[in-house]
C-alpha cells in the first residue's frame, strides 16, 4: 500500500506564521491543474503497482479550487493510479471556503471522504493576531455545515502557546472542538518561522514573542485534558477518537512509501527522498514544456543506513508506539539496538522514557522529544 500527496499552491492570504511553499496570487490556478495531471502521468511508475490507500491535498488551500477542479484531479488519479476502494481521501481546507452548503456537498461528490480544516482558534483575537481569514463565527459554522453534509470524518487544526491566547481560552478552545464531536485534532505550538511575517513583526518589536514556558503548560494541560476526553495521544501533535486516526498521516510515520505531485511536494521510496521544485511558475512551465526527469525541476537525495535509522528514531519517538529495539535490530543491527538501549537509559532514570524492548516517551519526555531524539542520533 502506497500513499499520494498533492500540493495545492495557492492560498487567500498569507497567514503571518506560515513558511509553507503558495502563493496569493491565484492567476496560475487554471495553468496549474493541467501541469499537475501531466506529472501525475510521467510518475506513475513511482509507485509501481502498489494500491493506493491514501490521498492528502494539501497547500496552500485546496479548498480555494472549484469543486469541478478537484473532481477532474481525482478522477485523473483514479485512472492513474490503482486506488483502493476505500482510500481516505483527505483535502485541507479553510473555513472562509466553507460558507455555501452546495460546495461541501460538491466535495462529497468529487470524492473526498475527509476534511482537516485549518480552525487555528475559535477566538477572533488569535484569528486576527495570526492574519487568518476568517473570523471564530465561521470556525464553527464550517464544521456543523460539514457535518451536515455528511462528513463524520474531520479534523481540525488547533494552535496553541500564542501570546494571545490564554489558559481558559485554550481550554475553551480544546472543550468546543470536543462539544462539537470532532473526533481528530491536530494541535500545534506557535513556531516562530526564519523569514516568515511573524519572524519579521517579532524582531520589530510589532508583535510579542511567544514563550516556550506557556507552551509548555499548555501542552500539558492538553495532554490532560485529551485523555480525560477519551482521545488517543498517538502522535505528539495528534489526537484521535478510537478508529479515526489520520491514515495519511500515520503511514509517514510508519516509513511507508508515498509519492508528492505539485510544486514543494516530497515523495519517499523507502531509501530515498525526492522532492520537487517549490516555484509555481517553473513547475508548470517545466512540466508543459519538456521531460520532467530532464527539466530539473526535482532534487533527490539517496539516504545512507544511519540517515535512515535517525529518521526512525525522530518519528517512532512521536508515536504512542514508540522505537522498537527489536525492529532496529533486525534492520539495522544489534549493536546499534543495544547502544540505543545504554543511551536511553539516563531517560528512562528521569522519567521522560519508558520501556524495554519498546521505548514510549512519558508526557514529560514529549515536552522534550525533538532535543531527545537528536540526542539518540548516530553520527553520520
Amino acid at each position: 500500500m502506497a500513499g499520494i500527496y498533492l500540493h495545492i499552491p495557492f492560498c487567500r492570504q498569507a497567514c503571518h506564521y506560515c513558511n509553507f511553499h503558495f502563493s496569493t496570487s491565484l492567476k496560475g490556478k487554471n495553468d496549474f491543474i493541467p501541469a499537475l495531471l501531466r506529472e501525475m502521468g510521467k510518475r506513475k511508475d513511482y509507485i509501481g503497482q502498489s494500491r493506493i490507500a491514501t490521498v492528502y491535498l494539501g497547500g496552500g488551500t485546496p479548498s480555494l479550487l472549484e469543486p469541478a477542479q478537484l473532481r477532474v484531479i481525482l478522477d485523473k488519479l483514479g485512472e492513474t493510479f490503482i486506488l483502493d476502494p476505500a482510500a481516505e481521501i483527505t483535502m485541507e481546507a479553510n473555513p472562509d471556503d466553507m460558507t455555501l452548503p452546495e460546495t461541501v456537498r460538491a466535495w462529497r461528490a468529487a470524492g473526498i471522504n475527509r476534511l482537516s480544516i485549518g480552525v487555528q482558534s475559535f477566538f477572533n483575537e488569535d484569528l486576527q493576531w495570526m492574519n487568518r481569514a476568517h473570523n471564530a463565527e465561521q470556525a464553527t459554522e464550517c464544521i456543523r455545515m460539514a457535518q451536515g453534509e455528511g462528513f463524520d470524518n474531520i479534523s481540525i487544526d488547533l494552535i496553541y502557546g500564542g501570546p494571545t491566547l490564554p489558559d481558559h481560552h485554550w481550554q475553551e478552545n480544546v472543550e468546543r472542538a470536543i462539544a462539537l464531536r470532532i473526533p481528530h485534532l491536530s494541535c500545534y505550538a506557535l513556531t516562530v518561522e526564519p523569514r516568515t511575517a511573524l519572524d519579521t513583526l517579532i524582531r520589530g518589536h510589532r508583535r510579542q514573542d511567544v514563550s516556550p514556558d506557556d507552551q509548555a503548560r499548555q501542552f500539558l494541560l492538553l495532554m490532560d485534558w485529551m485523555d480525560q476526553a477519551g482521545y488517543e495521544h498517538y502522535e505528539i501533535s495528534n489526537f484521535a477518537l478510537p478508529g479515526h486516526r489520520s491514515q495519511h498521516n500515520s503511514s509517514y510515520w510508519r516509513g511507508e512509501i508515498y509519492l508528492g505531485l505539485g510544486p514543494s511536494a516530497h515523495s519517499y521510496d523507502g531509501a530515498s527522498r525526492e522532492w520537487n521544485v517549490a516555484n509555481n511558475a517553473l513547475y508548470i512551465k517545466s512540466l508543459m514544456g519538456s521531460e520532467l526527469e530532464s527539466s530539473g525541476i526535482i532534487e533527490k537525495e539517496v539516504l545512507t543506513p544511519v540517515q535512515q535509522l535517525n529518521e526512525y528514531i525522530m518519528i517512532s519517538l512521536r508515536t504512542m508506539e514508540g522505537m522498537d529495539l527489536n525492529h532496529i535490530a533486525g534492520r539495522f543491527g544489534t549493536k546499534a539496538a543495544h547502544e540505543l538501549e545504554a543511551s536511553a537509559r539516563r531517560y528512562i532514570a528521569e522519567g521522560k522514557m519508558t520501556g524495554d524492548e519498546t521505548l514510549v516517551l512519558t508526557k514529560a519526555g514529549k515536552l522534550l522529544a525533538d532535543g531527545i531524539a537528536a540526542d539518540l542520533f548516530f553520527d553520520q
